[in-house]
């Protein structure tokens, strides 16, 4: 098949999760339910620890940042995928694909970078508690959120930029439920070395520099745990951060695994699972996992509830 410009190519073909029509209704119906759960049980984590005084501390200041961009990251991919299943299509448009490709790598790096600043959050409140004030001021909090933010912005730039260069052939087919890079990279028509370059250099930048962070800071916290001589200080500094390492052993286990094999793997099937792990099911989960082992947050939401049932 002639490879065409991607000015000339008008669309690509998303394999999917599968192509027997008799799963379509069930997918449908399952991915639906999971995107709804996810944008509802996020925007509540949002709204509570907005509305709530008790809950205006950085630790929940970036519990909501991360709560918002979890309903902008699984807004990026499930949305498309329940229109094709609806519509019997697989198609995606070149700029729709372009565009999906740039806003899920965005929306993934700035989650990345929001669960080590939590775990930043952690390690001082646990370590420094007289200097928790001090150190993890306001300010810092909004600074740290932009600079997760701009950094994303202009990593996924250039990837797109990388990407806009490349050919493709009429009707790829992509084996995937969205536009992944990975993916995209091995259908292109033409030379992705320094795509693939990027790809895995950025990958580990943004994966191993965070994730030393994270174990850093725990490794810390640790080590304060193990000089507390009271076993109920313990337990209560620890609780603290339970649900986080949760969170962090979802994302990690499941989206580093994807992105450092892709090269490696033979099976689409298999990261396309891998994919539905950490772009639907983790962002689905957190919030459960943050209002489920945090009684502030449990005692925020009931009254939120509460406010709502009540009416004005």
């Amino acid at each position: 098949m002639e490879a065409e410009n991607h000015t000339v190519l008008s669309q690509f073909l998303l394999l999917g999760l599968s192509d027997d029509p008799k799963l379509q209704p069930l997918l449908f119906g399952l991915f639906l339910s999971m995107y709804l759960v996810t944008v509802l049980g996020n925007l509540l984590i949002i709204l509570a620890t907005t509305s709530d005084p008790h809950l205006h501390t950085p630790m929940y200041f970036f519990l909501s940042n991360l709560s918002w961009a979890d309903i902008c990251f699984i807004s990026t991919t499930v949305p498309k995928m329940l229109v094709n299943i609806q519509a019997h299509s697989n198609d995606i448009s070149y700029t729709e694909c372009l565009t999906q490709v740039y806003f899920f790598l965005m929306f993934l790096g700035v989650d990345n970078f929001l669960l080590t600043v939590m775990a930043y959050d952690r390690f001082v409140a646990i370590c420094h508690p007289l200097n928790y004030t001090v150190i993890i001021n306001p300010r810092l909090c909004v600074l740290l959120v932009l600079t997760s933010w701009l950094i994303m912005f202009w990593v996924s730039l250039v990837h797109i930029l990388l990407m806009n260069r490349l050919t493709f052939s009429t009707g790829t087919e992509i084996p995937h439920f969205f536009c992944e890079v990975a993916q995209l990279l091995k259908v292109a028509s033409s030379d992705t070395l320094v795509n693939i370059i990027f790809l895995y250099v950025s990958t580990a930048l943004l994966g191993m520099i965070p994730m030393t962070g994270i174990l850093f800071s725990y490794s810390q916290i640790v080590s304060s745990l193990i000089r507390m001589s009271s076993i109920e200080s313990k337990y209560k500094a620890f609780s603290t951060c339970g649900s986080h390492l949760c969170v962090v052993s979802l994302f990690y286990g499941t989206a580093l695994g994807v992105y450092l094999s892709s090269a490696v793997t033979h099976s689409p099937q298999g990261s396309t699972v891998a994919s539905v792990m950490y772009s639907v099911v983790t962002p689905m989960l957190n919030p459960f996992i943050y209002s489920l082992r945090n009684k502030d947050v449990k005692g925020a939401l009931g009254r939120l509830l509460s406010r709502a049932a009540s009416g004005p």
